[in-house]
């Protein structure tokens, strides 16, 4: 099965994503996925996240460069390619879904067009290729059936880089397995996966629990003694890298004097005034009481304390 997008507008098309599993979020099921987690997937999918795709300058340059990249991969492998303009669905799990870049006229193959950036260069060398990417690609194979895949990348404007990818069947179920169970466990019985520590789920929590019921009591999990004792552990360590930081910032600044910047081999290093204009709020209410109570905006938040007692 299959849908037109040729005449869905960018909404619509959104729209549709969060009705399935499509291959950008494959590798983010697994845990693969290094900007995204389960979690902040599980809440795009159930419609409790309001974050909006941004069209932020590097999506917005890959999809201009699309085209761009699809007509160098033609020229440097003497194939074929045409657009795909269908989002199409795993025969036995609609929710999983399919939007190739292009598909190679006259072979059962698909290519799937990047751009990187030059600090990722590394991750493209000799037959490597990201495992998001790979994942993202097995499940296209899934979905659609082909045999194998292309990849073809830019790699920071400057270099150009395609590869051929076999279908693995083995990894390809492996991925709807987790796939199918995210849908069925997590999405559809609107069953959390498990917490994290993205914003997204701090931001859930603070939101689902606001209010707090100061006559009520819980007895924690055994297990939470151990969760709370590493939780002082990772608190210390935190300190004590911070101290260092500190360190070493002031041994830096103390080299600087009033220098401005300073280089060593391939660093660069600023130590610049910044000017900031901020509001005194001591003094705007003291001046301005009327403005200030007027202005003024009670926030009211939980705050998770712990501490040892006897």
């Amino acid at each position: 099965m299959a849908k037109n997008t040729l005449e869905m507008t960018h909404e619509e098309w959104l729209s549709e994503r969060t009705k399935g599993i499509g291959g950008s979020d494959a590798a983010t099921v697994l845990g693969l996925n290094k900007y995204k987690t389960p979690f902040e997937l599980w809440l795009e999918k159930t419609g409790q996240s309001d974050v909006q795709e941004p069209e932020a300058e590097a999506a917005y340059f890959g999809n201009v460069l699309e085209d761009l990249v699809a007509k160098e991969f033609e020229r440097r492998s003497g194939k074929k390619v045409r657009r795909n303009n269908f989002m199409m669905q795993h025969p036995d799990h609609d929710f999983i879904l399919a939007n190739i870049d292009r598909k190679i006229v006259s072979e059962q193959a698909l290519l799937e067009c990047k751009t990187a950036s030059a600090f990722l260069q590394k991750d493209w060398e000799n037959d490597e290729i990201p495992e998001s990417y790979l994942v993202q690609i097995q499940h296209y194979l899934g979905v659609t059936g082909y045999e194998k895949a292309y990849v073809a990348v830019l790699i920071g404007g400057q270099r150009f880089v395609w590869k051929e990818i076999e279908r693995d069947d083995e990894l390809i179920q492996m991925i709807f397995h987790a796939e199918v169970h995210f849908w069925n466990h997590h999405v559809l019985k609107n069953n959390p996966p498990v917490l994290d520590g993205s914003s997204a789920a701090e931001k859930f929590l603070n939101e689902r629990y606001k209010k707090s019921d100061s006559a009520k009591t819980v007895d924690l999990s055994y297990e939470y003694s151990e969760k709370i004792q590493h939780l002082n552990e990772i608190k210390e360590s935190i300190k004590q890298l911070n101290e260092q930081k500190k360190q070493i910032e002031n041994l830096i600044k103390n080299e600087l004097q009033e220098a401005e910047q300073g280089f060593v081999k391939n660093y660069q290093v600023t130590w610049k005034a910044i000017k900031q204009n901020r509001v005194d709020t001591n003094k705007l209410k003291e001046s301005f009481p009327d403005v200030y109570q007027k202005v003024r905006k009670e926030v009211s938040q939980r705050r998770l304390n712990v501490k040892e007692i006897s």
